[in-house]
Protein backbone atom coordinates (compact mmCIF):
# COMPACT_ATOMS: atom_id res chain seq x y z
CA UNK A 1 0.00 0.00 0.00
CA UNK A 2 3.19 2.37 0.51
CA UNK A 3 3.94 1.86 -3.20
CA UNK A 4 0.62 2.04 -4.19
CA UNK A 5 0.14 5.52 -2.10
CA UNK A 6 3.47 7.03 -3.36
CA UNK A 7 2.29 6.50 -7.40
CA UNK A 8 -0.74 7.94 -6.40
CA UNK A 9 1.28 10.87 -4.97
CA UNK A 10 3.29 10.88 -8.48
CA UNK A 11 0.51 10.87 -10.81
CA UNK A 12 0.13 14.65 -9.47
CA UNK A 13 3.17 15.47 -11.27
CA UNK A 14 2.47 14.22 -14.43
CA UNK A 15 2.30 16.13 -17.93
CA UNK A 16 1.60 13.80 -20.44
CA UNK A 17 -0.85 11.26 -20.53
CA UNK A 18 1.37 8.70 -21.28
CA UNK A 19 2.89 9.36 -17.86
CA UNK A 20 -0.97 8.99 -16.88
CA UNK A 21 -1.34 5.62 -18.66
CA UNK A 22 1.63 4.33 -17.15
CA UNK A 23 1.21 5.39 -13.65
CA UNK A 24 -2.19 3.66 -13.80
CA UNK A 25 -1.10 0.42 -14.53
CA UNK A 26 1.82 0.43 -12.42
CA UNK A 27 -0.63 1.16 -9.64
CA UNK A 28 -3.27 -1.63 -11.10
CA UNK A 29 -0.53 -4.18 -10.78
CA UNK A 30 0.65 -3.01 -7.07
CA UNK A 31 -2.74 -3.28 -5.56
CA UNK A 32 -4.06 -6.18 -7.14
CA UNK A 33 -3.27 -8.04 -4.40
CA UNK A 34 -5.03 -6.12 -1.79
CA UNK A 35 -8.54 -7.76 -2.08
CA UNK A 36 -7.19 -11.34 -2.56
CA UNK A 37 -4.95 -10.90 0.75
CA UNK A 38 -7.94 -9.22 2.64
CA UNK A 39 -9.66 -12.25 1.71
CA UNK A 40 -7.35 -14.62 2.79
CA UNK A 41 -6.44 -12.69 6.12
CA UNK A 42 -10.51 -12.63 7.12
CA UNK A 43 -10.94 -16.34 6.32
CA UNK A 44 -7.94 -17.24 8.40
CA UNK A 45 -9.07 -15.69 11.63
CA UNK A 46 -12.21 -16.00 11.72
CA UNK A 47 -15.07 -19.09 11.49
CA UNK A 48 -17.27 -19.81 8.73
CA UNK A 49 -20.31 -18.28 11.02
CA UNK A 50 -18.46 -15.40 11.57
CA UNK A 51 -17.31 -14.24 8.07
CA UNK A 52 -20.36 -12.66 6.76
CA UNK A 53 -20.40 -9.97 9.05
CA UNK A 54 -16.86 -9.28 8.44
CA UNK A 55 -17.04 -9.39 5.07
CA UNK A 56 -20.26 -6.94 4.47
CA UNK A 57 -17.77 -4.63 6.65
CA UNK A 58 -15.19 -4.64 3.94
CA UNK A 59 -17.43 -4.21 0.87
CA UNK A 60 -18.97 -1.56 2.76
CA UNK A 61 -16.64 0.17 2.58
CA UNK A 62 -16.32 0.51 -1.22
CA UNK A 63 -20.39 1.64 -0.44
CA UNK A 64 -19.46 4.64 1.66
CA UNK A 65 -16.67 5.63 -1.06
CA UNK A 66 -19.17 5.42 -4.06
CA UNK A 67 -21.76 7.24 -1.81
CA UNK A 68 -19.36 10.26 -0.70
CA UNK A 69 -16.11 10.08 -2.76
CA UNK A 70 -17.39 12.12 -5.68
CA UNK A 71 -18.41 14.89 -3.73
CA UNK A 72 -14.87 14.49 -1.44
CA UNK A 73 -13.02 14.54 -4.95
CA UNK A 74 -14.82 17.57 -5.38
CA UNK A 75 -14.57 19.45 -2.29
CA UNK A 76 -10.92 18.60 -2.29
CA UNK A 77 -10.62 20.27 -5.84
CA UNK A 78 -12.55 23.31 -5.19
CA UNK A 79 -10.83 24.40 -2.55
CA UNK A 80 -8.06 23.96 -2.95
CA UNK A 81 -7.46 24.75 -6.42
CA UNK A 82 -4.61 27.12 -6.93
CA UNK A 83 -3.14 26.30 -3.21
CA UNK A 84 0.58 27.08 -3.70
CA UNK A 85 0.83 26.89 -7.33
CA UNK A 86 -1.11 23.83 -7.47
CA UNK A 87 -4.29 22.80 -9.52
CA UNK A 88 -7.18 21.03 -7.66
CA UNK A 89 -6.79 18.09 -9.40
CA UNK A 90 -3.52 17.29 -8.64
CA UNK A 91 -4.11 17.94 -5.50
CA UNK A 92 -6.32 15.39 -5.33
CA UNK A 93 -3.53 12.99 -6.27
CA UNK A 94 -1.91 14.09 -3.18
CA UNK A 95 -4.17 14.20 -0.71
CA UNK A 96 -5.82 10.53 -1.80
CA UNK A 97 -1.71 9.41 -2.12
CA UNK A 98 -1.02 10.41 1.45
CA UNK A 99 -3.91 9.12 2.85
CA UNK A 100 -2.94 5.69 1.39
CA UNK A 101 0.54 5.81 2.89
CA UNK A 102 -0.81 6.66 6.20
CA UNK A 103 -3.21 3.68 6.25
CA UNK A 104 -0.76 1.41 4.91
CA UNK A 105 2.06 2.81 7.76
CA UNK A 106 -0.71 2.22 10.58
CA UNK A 107 -1.61 -1.16 9.75
CA UNK A 108 1.94 -1.93 10.22
CA UNK A 109 1.51 -1.65 14.03
CA UNK A 110 -2.54 -2.64 13.87
CA UNK A 111 -2.83 -5.78 11.69
CA UNK A 112 -1.89 -9.06 13.15
CA UNK A 113 -0.39 -11.73 11.05
CA UNK A 114 -2.31 -15.24 11.32
CA UNK A 115 -3.59 -16.84 14.37
CA UNK A 116 -1.12 -19.28 14.31
CA UNK A 117 2.07 -17.41 13.54
CA UNK A 118 1.22 -14.04 15.39
CA UNK A 119 3.45 -12.52 17.65
CA UNK A 120 1.48 -10.37 19.22
CA UNK A 121 -0.43 -13.40 20.67
CA UNK A 122 0.33 -15.22 23.35
CA UNK A 123 1.19 -19.60 22.79
CA UNK A 124 -2.17 -19.93 24.48
CA UNK A 125 -3.96 -17.60 22.60
CA UNK A 126 -2.50 -18.71 19.43
CA UNK A 127 -3.78 -22.12 20.40
CA UNK A 128 -7.13 -20.84 21.26
CA UNK A 129 -7.52 -19.03 17.89
CA UNK A 130 -6.56 -22.53 16.12
CA UNK A 131 -8.89 -24.27 17.98
CA UNK A 132 -12.00 -22.58 17.65
CA UNK A 133 -10.78 -22.40 13.80
CA UNK A 134 -10.63 -26.14 13.58
CA UNK A 135 -14.26 -26.23 15.74
CA UNK A 136 -15.88 -25.59 11.82
CA UNK A 137 -13.03 -27.57 9.83
CA UNK A 138 -11.39 -24.25 8.96
CA UNK A 139 -7.70 -25.27 7.70
CA UNK A 140 -5.34 -22.55 9.70
CA UNK A 141 -1.90 -21.55 8.62
CA UNK A 142 0.56 -23.14 11.36
CA UNK A 143 4.46 -23.53 11.35
CA UNK A 144 3.57 -27.19 11.24
CA UNK A 145 1.39 -27.19 8.28
CA UNK A 146 2.26 -28.50 5.34
CA UNK A 147 3.42 -26.33 2.68
CA UNK A 148 2.42 -26.29 -0.95
CA UNK A 149 4.28 -24.54 -3.36
CA UNK A 150 2.67 -22.09 -5.24
CA UNK A 151 2.33 -24.01 -8.30
CA UNK A 152 0.97 -26.76 -6.56
CA UNK A 153 -1.63 -24.58 -5.17
CA UNK A 154 -2.41 -23.39 -8.51
CA UNK A 155 -2.80 -26.73 -9.68
CA UNK A 156 -5.40 -27.95 -6.31
CA UNK A 157 -7.28 -24.69 -6.82
CA UNK A 158 -7.89 -24.95 -10.87
CA UNK A 159 -8.46 -28.28 -10.09
CA UNK A 160 -11.52 -27.40 -7.64
CA UNK A 161 -14.59 -27.13 -9.41
CA UNK A 162 -16.17 -24.96 -7.30
CA UNK A 163 -13.76 -22.15 -7.63
CA UNK A 164 -14.76 -21.74 -11.25
CA UNK A 165 -18.27 -21.84 -10.20
CA UNK A 166 -17.92 -18.73 -7.71
CA UNK A 167 -15.87 -17.12 -10.23
CA UNK A 168 -18.74 -17.38 -12.94
CA UNK A 169 -21.02 -16.37 -10.08
CA UNK A 170 -18.50 -13.63 -8.98
CA UNK A 171 -18.64 -11.80 -12.49
CA UNK A 172 -21.91 -11.64 -13.16
CA UNK A 173 -22.57 -9.55 -9.99
CA UNK A 174 -19.28 -7.58 -10.75
CA UNK A 175 -20.49 -7.26 -14.42
CA UNK A 176 -23.61 -6.05 -13.08
CA UNK A 177 -22.36 -3.70 -10.43
CA UNK A 178 -20.59 -1.80 -13.33
CA UNK A 179 -23.97 -0.21 -12.99
CA UNK A 180 -22.49 2.02 -10.38
CA UNK A 181 -19.95 4.14 -12.75
CA UNK A 182 -22.74 4.95 -14.21
CA UNK A 183 -25.19 6.30 -11.53
CA UNK A 184 -24.16 9.98 -12.46
CA UNK A 185 -25.01 9.66 -16.02
CA UNK A 186 -28.23 7.50 -15.40
CA UNK A 187 -29.79 10.01 -12.76
CA UNK A 188 -28.81 13.00 -15.09
CA UNK A 189 -30.45 11.12 -17.79
CA UNK A 190 -33.67 10.46 -15.49
CA UNK A 191 -34.06 14.15 -14.45
CA UNK A 192 -32.77 16.26 -17.40
CA UNK A 193 -30.49 18.73 -16.91
CA UNK A 194 -29.43 18.54 -13.31
CA UNK A 195 -26.31 20.69 -12.21
CA UNK A 196 -23.28 17.83 -11.68
CA UNK A 197 -23.54 19.29 -7.78
CA UNK A 198 -27.46 17.50 -7.88
CA UNK A 199 -26.71 14.62 -9.42
CA UNK A 200 -23.84 13.55 -7.18
CA UNK A 201 -26.22 14.30 -4.23
CA UNK A 202 -28.90 12.18 -5.99
CA UNK A 203 -26.54 9.27 -5.77
CA UNK A 204 -26.28 9.26 -2.34
CA UNK A 205 -29.27 7.71 -1.64
CA UNK A 206 -28.87 4.81 -3.78
CA UNK A 207 -26.22 3.80 -1.98
CA UNK A 208 -27.40 4.19 1.53
CA UNK A 209 -29.80 1.88 0.92
CA UNK A 210 -27.37 -0.47 -0.26
CA UNK A 211 -25.40 -0.10 2.81
CA UNK A 212 -28.39 -1.00 4.84
CA UNK A 213 -29.47 -3.68 3.14
CA UNK A 214 -25.61 -5.07 2.89
CA UNK A 215 -25.25 -4.79 6.48
CA UNK A 216 -28.41 -6.43 7.16
CA UNK A 217 -27.91 -9.62 4.50
CA UNK A 218 -24.62 -9.76 6.74
CA UNK A 219 -25.68 -9.96 9.74
CA UNK A 220 -28.42 -12.68 9.18
CA UNK A 221 -26.18 -14.35 6.68
CA UNK A 222 -23.91 -16.10 9.44
CA UNK A 223 -27.28 -16.78 11.36
CA UNK A 224 -27.64 -18.88 8.65
CA UNK A 225 -25.37 -20.34 7.17
CA UNK A 226 -26.26 -23.16 5.32
CA UNK A 227 -28.88 -20.90 3.40
CA UNK A 228 -25.76 -18.14 2.02
CA UNK A 229 -26.15 -19.27 -1.71
CA UNK A 230 -30.41 -19.28 -1.54
CA UNK A 231 -30.18 -15.87 0.17
CA UNK A 232 -27.62 -14.55 -2.97
CA UNK A 233 -30.34 -16.36 -5.47
CA UNK A 234 -33.28 -14.43 -3.74
CA UNK A 235 -31.14 -10.93 -3.72
CA UNK A 236 -29.92 -11.31 -7.57
CA UNK A 237 -33.70 -12.32 -8.82
CA UNK A 238 -34.66 -9.20 -7.05
CA UNK A 239 -32.36 -6.94 -8.84
CA UNK A 240 -33.48 -9.14 -11.90
CA UNK A 241 -37.01 -8.49 -11.65
CA UNK A 242 -36.17 -4.26 -10.75
CA UNK A 243 -33.57 -4.67 -14.35
CA UNK A 244 -36.93 -6.13 -16.04
CA UNK A 245 -39.22 -3.56 -15.02
CA UNK A 246 -36.93 -0.52 -15.21
CA UNK A 247 -36.35 -1.78 -19.26
CA UNK A 248 -40.57 -1.64 -19.16
CA UNK A 249 -40.99 1.43 -17.15
CA UNK A 250 -40.26 5.03 -18.44
CA UNK A 251 -41.33 6.65 -15.85
CA UNK A 252 -38.31 8.94 -14.34
CA UNK A 253 -39.29 8.60 -10.86
CA UNK A 254 -40.42 5.17 -10.57
CA UNK A 255 -37.33 4.14 -12.39
CA UNK A 256 -34.77 6.26 -10.03
CA UNK A 257 -36.64 3.88 -7.24
CA UNK A 258 -36.04 0.70 -9.14
CA UNK A 259 -32.36 2.18 -9.50
CA UNK A 260 -31.90 2.38 -5.84
CA UNK A 261 -33.29 -1.16 -4.91
CA UNK A 262 -31.67 -3.08 -7.64
CA UNK A 263 -28.50 -1.88 -6.64
CA UNK A 264 -29.24 -3.07 -2.71
CA UNK A 265 -29.81 -6.07 -3.98
CA UNK A 266 -26.10 -6.07 -6.34
CA UNK A 267 -24.32 -4.69 -3.25
CA UNK A 268 -25.75 -6.93 -1.09
CA UNK A 269 -24.65 -9.93 -2.87
CA UNK A 270 -20.85 -8.97 -3.18
CA UNK A 271 -19.59 -9.21 -0.20
CA UNK A 272 -22.28 -12.37 0.07
CA UNK A 273 -20.59 -14.34 -2.34
CA UNK A 274 -17.20 -13.44 -1.21
CA UNK A 275 -17.99 -15.02 2.45
CA UNK A 276 -19.46 -17.93 0.74
CA UNK A 277 -16.88 -18.78 -1.12
CA UNK A 278 -14.21 -18.30 1.58
CA UNK A 279 -16.82 -20.58 3.76
CA UNK A 280 -16.73 -22.90 0.98
CA UNK A 281 -12.88 -23.20 1.03
CA UNK A 282 -12.27 -23.11 4.58
CA UNK A 283 -11.49 -26.62 4.18
CA UNK A 284 -8.76 -26.27 1.38
CA UNK A 285 -4.63 -26.08 2.09
CA UNK A 286 -4.51 -22.14 3.19
CA UNK A 287 -2.09 -21.90 0.26
CA UNK A 288 -4.82 -23.26 -2.26
CA UNK A 289 -7.43 -21.44 -0.72
CA UNK A 290 -5.47 -18.65 -1.15
CA UNK A 291 -5.02 -18.80 -4.62
CA UNK A 292 -8.95 -19.90 -4.91
CA UNK A 293 -9.90 -16.43 -3.39
CA UNK A 294 -7.47 -15.10 -5.76
CA UNK A 295 -8.54 -16.11 -8.62
CA UNK A 296 -12.56 -15.56 -7.78
CA UNK A 297 -11.91 -12.19 -7.11
CA UNK A 298 -9.42 -11.10 -10.09
CA UNK A 299 -11.50 -13.23 -12.94
CA UNK A 300 -14.44 -12.07 -11.09
CA UNK A 301 -13.69 -8.67 -11.52
CA UNK A 302 -12.62 -8.92 -15.39
CA UNK A 303 -16.49 -8.07 -15.85
CA UNK A 304 -15.41 -4.97 -14.90
CA UNK A 305 -13.83 -4.59 -18.89
CA UNK A 306 -17.08 -5.28 -20.74
CA UNK A 307 -19.84 -3.46 -17.72
CA UNK A 308 -17.96 -0.65 -18.97
CA UNK A 309 -19.40 -0.53 -22.51
CA UNK A 310 -23.09 -0.98 -21.37
CA UNK A 311 -24.08 2.16 -20.80
CA UNK A 312 -23.23 4.37 -24.23
CA UNK A 313 -24.18 7.76 -24.16
CA UNK A 314 -25.97 7.41 -27.92
CA UNK A 315 -28.25 4.67 -25.80
CA UNK A 316 -29.58 7.17 -23.08
CA UNK A 317 -32.07 8.21 -21.58
CA UNK A 318 -33.59 4.36 -21.61
CA UNK A 319 -30.18 2.67 -21.86
CA UNK A 320 -32.52 -0.71 -22.93
CA UNK A 321 -29.16 -2.66 -23.88
CA UNK A 322 -27.67 -2.13 -20.45
CA UNK A 323 -30.19 -3.31 -18.72
CA UNK A 324 -31.00 -6.61 -20.83
CA UNK A 325 -27.74 -7.62 -20.82
CA UNK A 326 -27.50 -7.13 -17.00
CA UNK A 327 -30.66 -8.82 -16.55
CA UNK A 328 -29.39 -11.49 -18.93
CA UNK A 329 -25.98 -12.02 -15.90
CA UNK A 330 -28.45 -12.06 -12.82
CA UNK A 331 -30.90 -14.55 -14.46
CA UNK A 332 -27.44 -16.72 -15.10
CA UNK A 333 -26.32 -15.95 -11.27
CA UNK A 334 -29.55 -17.12 -9.71
CA UNK A 335 -28.79 -20.37 -12.02
CA UNK A 336 -25.51 -20.81 -10.42
CA UNK A 337 -25.83 -19.99 -6.72
CA UNK A 338 -29.30 -22.05 -6.44
CA UNK A 339 -26.98 -24.91 -8.33
CA UNK A 340 -24.10 -24.31 -5.19
CA UNK A 341 -27.01 -24.11 -2.42
CA UNK A 342 -28.47 -27.17 -3.50
CA UNK A 343 -25.57 -29.37 -4.27
CA UNK A 344 -24.06 -28.01 -0.76
CA UNK A 345 -26.99 -28.60 1.25
CA UNK A 346 -26.86 -32.50 -0.58
CA UNK A 347 -23.13 -33.08 0.93
CA UNK A 348 -21.91 -34.81 3.83
CA UNK A 349 -21.79 -32.12 6.90
CA UNK A 350 -17.74 -32.74 6.22
CA UNK A 351 -17.43 -30.89 3.02
CA UNK A 352 -20.54 -28.95 3.36
CA UNK A 353 -19.97 -25.32 3.22
CA UNK A 354 -21.31 -24.86 6.76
Amino acid sequence: MVIWGSLTCVMAAIKDIKHLVALRVMIGCVEAGFAPGVLLVLSSWYKRTEQSKRFGVYISAAILSGAFGGILAAVIVDNLEGVHGIRGWRWLFIVEGAATIGVALTSLFILPDFPATSRRLSAREREIAVTRLATENVTAITEDSERLTHWQAIVVSVKDWRTWAFTIGYMVIVGSSTLSYFYPTLVKGLFGHASTEKVNFLTVPIYGVAFVCTAVTAYFSDKIPTWRGMVIAVWLAFSLACSMTVCAVYNFTARYVLLVLMAAGLWATNGGTLAYASSAFAGMNPEARGVSLALVNALGNLAQIYGSYLFPDSDGPKYLMGFAVISAMLALGVVVFSSLHIWFRRQTPSVRED
